[in-house]
């Protein structure tokens, strides 16, 4: 369970951009950030992870309070916290199971991690991840030689190799043609449920949001102004959010796949 309390950002001596944030967020459940650009999305994401130091406030993970680690115990509290990135941050050079094997580096030595000699149980669950999302077949291929939607793939099944407590995914669809958007947003649903992981997605889609996932939270100018249910999320909670700035097309209407019946379960 992820716990956050009280969390406050502030770069200098600006306004805060996150403002006394706080949040619950059980096991196996799936919750959308959604907001305007600039309204503190990714910097709640990157505090979590701590890839941005918070001013104050307290995130706890199953009982760890993350904010108080430094030096090597962060670096191990670090391992348990997955993340998907909009850009996919792969290592186009590298093939395909080199990137996924990536995700083990917190756990191996530095003499295996520079000779990419991982052990054998390493390499038997990247095939089983890959083979799960549907990219085992590209294990030796490039990761430049992979589409978008393949790329993405890669990066799920690299944080899911790091055995995490918390999935963190920061606009993993916002790269995606919408097709493939959907087949990506589903994947993580099911995989929630699969792993009793708990999801933060960080993302534009309002209507997507509202479809793959069982809780949205609206963030504005670093406060949070909506937490509730997606059948809730309705014209007046998006103006909330958005105010006087125009807001996603079709923000509070079904996802395509919905629309046309597409089953939550698929890949």
């Amino acid at each position: 369970m992820l716990e956050i309390s009280h969390l406050i950002k502030r770069y200098g001596h600006d306004e805060p951009v996150l403002k006394g944030l706080d949040l619950r967020v059980e096991d196996n459940s799936v919750v959308a950030i959604v907001g305007a650009s600039g309204a503190g999305k990714s910097t709640m994401l990157r505090c979590i992870n701590r890839l941005v130091e918070p001013t104050s406030g307290s995130i706890n993970l199953n009982g760890m309070e993350l904010v108080a680690l430094r030096g090597g115990a962060l670096r191990r509290a670090r391992r348990k916290i997955g993340m998907v990135f909009q850009g996919f941050n792969l290592i186009d050079r590298l093939t395909v199971m080199e990137n996924v094997l990536a995700g083990r580096l917190g756990y191996v030595s530095l003499y295996q991690a520079i000779s990419r000699r991982f052990p054998q149980a390493d390499i038997e669950r990247a095939f089983t991840l890959m083979e799960r999302v549907g990219i085992a077949q590209y294990g030796n291929k490039r990761a430049d030689e992979l589409s978008g939607g393949e790329r993405q793939r890669v990066g799920v099944v690299r944080a899911l190799m790091q055995e995490p407590e918390l999935l963190l995914a920061d606009e993993p669809t916002a790269s995606l043609d919408p097709r493939t958007s959907e087949q990506i947003m589903m994947l993580l649903q099911s995989l929630a449920s699969e792993l009793s992981l708990p999801v933060l997605i960080n993302i534009h889609n309002v209507a997507q949001a509202k479809t793959y996932t069982e809780r949205i939270v609206g963030l504005r100018h670093g406060k949070m102004i909506f937490d509730g249910a997606p059948d809730d999320f309705n014209k007046d909670a998006l103006d909330a959010i958005y105010g006087g700035i125009e807001a996603p097309d079709d923000a509070i209407a079904e996802s395509p796949a919905a629309a046309q019946g597409v089953g939550h379960d698929a890949t």
